[in-house]
């Protein structure tokens, strides 16, 4: 991607953003009405499990990102390693708790950074620097701060939580203050779309390259079904979807010119 491919998609992502946002503001309570289905078997398969491969995805990241300011090979490891142990901690007093939720999360985040290790043991951690730069970033600018924030200040009501009639439906433009509701944004949408630093991984291959296609398809399809998820189960609207993945797309590609673009010559 070169600059002006950069910006041709920064403002398709922003123009397509303020128009949908014009018809969630219209019509989030009727396409809610219409769609939300709360005993939807996939609905509630994203709605319980959509989350967890995010967080797996940030403790790769973050390890790879960490060890990669360290230059020698074996130390490198070190913050694998304590994501390893955190994850295994948390692990165990899950299995004690019999949560399986936490269970099933804290195995995929072991899991997943063992095999990163096993795969990239004698690698230069370094080489994966500016992409984890970017999965590291991601997950603060929006799962941490964006969504945890708005939706501290916001107060929305979910949809599943309104009262009869719904009179106490709010449009997403209009917040509430502190309410202890915390419909607007979604955020296991922001942690769906933790993966799509992987786009960049693939940007340069051709379009008919297997890897390229699998991973556009994979990533995306993610994204959009814990998204969708999480509006047929009724606990977000899909404005608190849309929210979430506009800052996930545009942030991803701000960090994408700062780690890859701002250098170019």
């Amino acid at each position: 991607m070169n600059r002006k491919s950069f910006y041709t998609y920064l403002w398709i992502i922003i123009i397509a953003w303020v128009i949908l946002a014009i018809i969630f503001g219209i019509y989030d309570l009727q396409i809610s009405i219409f769609w939300v289905n709360e005993n939807s078997l996939w609905g509630n398969f994203g709605a319980d499990y959509g989350e967890y491969p995010g967080y797996a995805f940030i403790a790769l990241g973050l390890s790879a990102y960490i060890g990669g300011y360290i230059k020698n090979l074996k130390t490198q490891k070190i913050p694998a390693y304590l994501a390893i142990l955190y994850g295994g901690i948390m692990l165990v007093i899950s299995l004690l708790d019999l949560n399986e939720r936490k269970i099933i999360e804290y195995l995929m985040i072991v899991l997943s950074v063992v095999i990163f290790i096993i795969v990239n043991w004698n690698t230069d951690l370094r080489k994966y620097r500016k992409i984890s730069g970017i999965i590291s970033f991601l997950a603060i600018i929006n799962p941490l701060l964006f969504v945890q924030l708005v939706k501290l200040f916001w107060g929305r009501v979910r949809f599943r939580d309104l009262a009869p009639g719904y009179t106490n439906f709010t449009p997403w433009f209009i917040p509430q203050g502190i309410t202890g509701n915390s419909s607007f944004p979604s955020g296991h949408t922001a942690m769906g779309w933790m993966f799509l630093p992987l786009l960049v991984g693939v940007e340069k291959k051709e379009w008919k390259n297997p890897i390229k296609i699998i991973t556009v398809i994979s990533v995306l399809g993610w994204g959009l079904f814990v998204g969708l998820s999480r509006i047929v189960v009724g606990a977000h609207y899909a404005s608190d979807v849309l929210f979430s993945t506009g800052v996930a797309a545009i942030a991803t590609l701000l960090l994408y010119h700062r780690f890859f673009l701002s250098k170019e010559k």
